[in-house]
């Protein structure tokens, strides 16, 4: 069935365009490279999977609760409009939800394939392309699963959040090309990353809990290629370019937390748009919940060094200072260590299965 029956309302068209201008790279010495980036270069081939047979399909979604999530975690949950909600419309809310948030991660996985195509032509380092490369294929396979996800078993998509779709444009737009880097590998990604965490730690349905714990594995492996890339460069900036770029990172990191508003949802659902967006912002658990999906990206870029005190006081601002010292790299090789830890776990349980047979 088309996606587009599945929208949730008619989309004007399937398309998008951004027109671009930029330079491709060609690098001619073949024999150069930064260890580091090498290093990813070869993990990002040996972790290469197909989704057909890494994940099982099979596996059935419970129908009022798809992924399995606690109420605790819906945004406008113990709001006044949550209070006034039947057993109904709450199963339908549950539905509602997961979908939009799982829709914006096909959306913005989709984004990713396409950026990361673009730093395969712009950037002038051949091992950065070699990587990038790699990236490429993990976010083809990514949008495939959620895809999947979506189409056979929530049978529910909602359009790219605006908020969501604004930073994709300006990062594709802009002709330089750590500023691809930037807005996708650091920030869409970093925000992405946690969201996926929240997902995979929460979630109690086998199926949307691998497919989260198995894109996250590839995830950490992208925000380490920003981090490295973008650290070794950023030191030779003009303190105006440096300037520009932390002016990017705060207005991008604006979008990325009101692209949590939901304002999609409430407006589909029929519920009090206005009222539940104040209870989103609001709401001391939201504020943890949103401010928690930047402890990738604060770290990030402190580490890259985009450090001013225009970035200080918007991240003291938005309440998420604190992550400053968090430690991406260690955060990384967790992620890679649940996946591994679930495939031995599902490993296991095949196991099992076929010796009963």
């Amino acid at each position: 069935m088309s996606t587009q029956q599945h929208y949730v309302r008619a989309l004007d068209s399937l398309d998008w365009r951004v027109a671009q201008d930029f330079e491709a790279n060609f690098r001619w010495e073949y024999a150069d490279g930064r260890e580091r980036l090498l290093a990813l270069y070869r993990k990002g081939k040996r972790q290469q999977w197909d989704s057909d047979e890494r994940i099982d399909w099979s596996q059935s979604l419970d129908p009022e609760n798809p992924a399995g999530m606690p109420d605790q975690m819906l945004s406008i949950y113990g709001s006044p409009a949550w209070n006034r909600m039947n057993a109904s419309e709450r199963i339908r809310l549950r539905h509602h939800i997961q979908a939009w948030q799982l829709s914006q991660f096909l959306h913005g996985e989709q984004g990713a394939l396409v950026c990361t195509a673009k730093i395969v032509q712009q950037v002038p380092n051949l091992d950065a392309k070699f990587y990038a490369a790699t990236q490429v294929m993990d976010e083809a396979r990514h949008v495939e699963a959620f895809s999947r996800l979506l189409h056979e078993k929530y049978q529910l998509v909602y359009p790219i959040n605006p908020h969501l779709q604004s930073l994709i444009d300006d990062t594709l737009r802009d002709s330089r090309w750590d500023m691809t880097y930037l807005g996708m590998q650091v920030l869409i990604e970093g925000v992405a990353l946690a969201a996926f965490g929240l997902l995979r730690d929460f979630a109690t349905n086998p199926l949307s809990k691998s497919v989260t714990a198995y894109v996250m594995q590839d995830e950490a492996r992208h925000v380490a290629f920003g981090r490295l890339a973008l650290r070794d460069y950023y030191p030779e900036l003009t303190d105006h370019e440096r300037d520009e770029r932390e002016e990017f990172v705060v207005e991008g990191c604006y979008l990325l937390r009101d692209r949590f508003l939901g304002e999609e949802v409430w407006e589909c659902l029929g519920l009090p748009v206005d009222e539940c967006k104040e209870w989103v912002d609001r709401s001391e658990l939201m504020k943890v919940y949103r401010t928690s999906l930047f402890s990738r990206i604060v770290p990030t870029i402190r580490d890259i060094g985009l450090w001013g005190p225009r970035v200080r006081k918007a991240y003291a601002d938005m309440g998420i200072l604190g992550y400053a010292d968090a430690d991406a790299e260690q955060l990384g090789q967790q992620d890679e260590q649940v996946a591994r830890e679930l495939d031995a776990r599902l490993g296991e349980i095949r196991r099992t299965a076929a010796s009963a047979q």
